[in-house]
């Protein structure tokens, strides 16, 4: 199959969060089984361009219609290691993305509608016809609708769209204004319920809704949160639109790259291990402790890896920096906080356990510093409020980093509680599971967790191998995919 990709990330040359991951990790999975993948971008000013190799103009002159005239745009072409990227900059005064940002300008909805248009006038222009385009988030959900209402009807009549969404909190939510410049130009049809017209917000458009209405499939990162996503709040108010089209809506979980992160090839740790020779994490906790200047004792290591906002059940990250270790373990963090009061508290707890020889607090991101957490650690925490897919989770189960979870979205897909999940049995179990919001629930998952280490060691190595064991590569995902593709192409 040929599959065209069409997103605003994807990693390392363009990454804000998980979607460029996974742009990146399905591309790349989708070639090894051997069919054709090319992913179109926005050029931002501020992207990696030393990840792009062989950079040049493939069409000089892609006029975009726009706003009752047009755009001229260049697009230029490079790999990325190893994935074929088109990069479309449009040559206007509104200098769409010269910004010095990928996201957080007021007119983001009119950015991406314009990248999502110029993305299709490519395809069209340059005779690429894929059997699947694949979009991903509300970004791009107005590809599969100008696809349908306009394209279609000028050569584009054939191509199929899959649509991920990554998270329902961020729609794309936008005025008439847009459907003018983009060439929608019925203004009482598009806003009608049953297309693009918001749940909650009757002057407005939703982008995302208009994705999912107009693609022949929609899917979210796990299935566990496209269950929640149509019968909780975390659907962000398309819990009704998701009923109406769950025919053609599924959750399929995120891999992982295990070229990036595996111990046993990771290039930013110090000793390469598997379930086979775990003594060698025991020298990557010893080189993360002097890494730090963690006191050398007989204790686990507790870690935490992420962004600190509410997402992330950010009071329970600071409950579980105190009462691990009130119960005799050590706490790593390593995250950057998205608000500013949330990143003023963290510096004061820095501050405050500064000279502690059983804590330290890094404030921002490191990623030579994370693969060593990673590998130096026992535990994670990753108590978050809502998490679509997560990553941190499953690449600590490769890391023989014991999870300790809260039981929502992908990471109940992923983490199966060792004393308790009963649908897996004792030797398929590799960690703990929590479930409510409270301090509570957290120390009795940490504390479990904290109890095995010390009394249990032989049980708390098998848990560790046993989690080790489990597969979450793009493999499996990317089986799923191609189904989906093979599914709609023959609809």
């Amino acid at each position: 199959m040929y599959i065209v990709q069409i997103a605003s990330e994807c990693a390392p040359v363009i990454k804000a969060g998980g979607l460029g991951d996974v742009v990146y990790g399905l591309s790349r999975e989708l070639g090894i089984r051997g069919h054709g993948v090319e992913i179109i971008l926005p050029k931002y000013d501020c992207m990696r361009y030393d990840h792009i190799w062989g950079m040049h103009n493939a069409y000089s002159d892609l006029e975009v219609p726009w706003d009752g005239g047009a755009i001229n745009c260049s697009v230029d072409c490079g790999w990325v290691h190893g994935q074929l990227c088109f990069f479309i900059e449009p040559h206007s005064s509104d200098d769409f993305f010269n910004r010095g940002c990928y996201y957080g300008c007021l007119d983001d909805h009119m950015r991406f509608a314009f990248f999502s248009k110029a993305a299709l006038e490519f395809l069209l222009k340059t005779d690429k016809r894929p059997d699947i385009i694949h979009c991903h988030d509300w970004q791009t959900g107005l590809v599969p609708v100008m696809l349908y209402e306009i394209y279609q009807y000028h050569g584009l009549e054939n191509q199929r769209v899959c649509y991920t969404i990554h998270n329902f909190k961020h729609q794309g939510i936008a005025g008439a204004n847009l459907l003018e410049v983009t060439g929608l130009y019925r203004q009482e049809y598009y806003y009608d319920i049953d297309r693009l017209g918001d749940d909650e917000n009757a002057t407005a458009i939703n982008l995302m809704k208009g994705g999912i209405v107009y693609s022949n499939y929609i899917n979210t990162v796990s299935p566990h949160h496209a269950w929640e996503a149509r019968f909780t709040e975390v659907g962000c108010g398309l819990g009704h639109t998701l009923h109406k089209h769950q025919h053609k809506f599924g959750g399929i979980l995120n891999g992982i790259d295990y070229n990036v992160w595996n111990p046993e090839v990771d290039g930013y740790i110090p000793y390469h291990y598997s379930q086979n020779n775990l003594e060698e994490k025991l020298k990557n906790k010893k080189a993360l402790r002097e890494r730090l200047w963690l006191g050398h004792s007989q204790k686990p290591i507790v870690c935490y890896i992420g962004r600190l906002d509410d997402q992330k059940g950010v009071h329970l990250v600071h409950h579980a920096i105190y009462y691990a270790q009130n119960r005799g373990a050590q706490f790593v963090l390593l995250g950057s906080a998205t608000e500013p009061g949330i990143n003023d508290h963290f510096w004061h707890e820095k501050q405050h356990l500064n000279n502690s020889p059983d804590c330290h607090i890094e404030i921002g991101f490191n990623e030579e510093l994370a693969h060593l957490i990673y590998a130096g650690a026992d535990m994670i925490v990753v108590p978050s409020n809502y998490e679509p897919c997560g990553l941190t989770q499953m690449i600590g189960l490769k890391y023989g980093t014991v999870p300790i979870v809260r039981g929502v979205g992908g990471l109940v897909n992923t983490v199966f509680d060792r004393d308790y999940d009963q649908n897996k049995p004792p030797e398929e179990r590799n960690g703990y599971v929590f479930y409510q919001t409270d301090n509570q629930a957290l120390e009795s998952a940490l504390d479990r967790a904290i109890n095995l280490w010390y009394k249990k060691p032989k049980e708390f190595r098998k848990l560790v191998i046993q989690g080790m064991e489990y597969d979450y590569s793009w493999n499996h995902p990317g089986a799923q995919y191609v189904g989906i593709y093979d599914y709609i192409r023959h609809k």
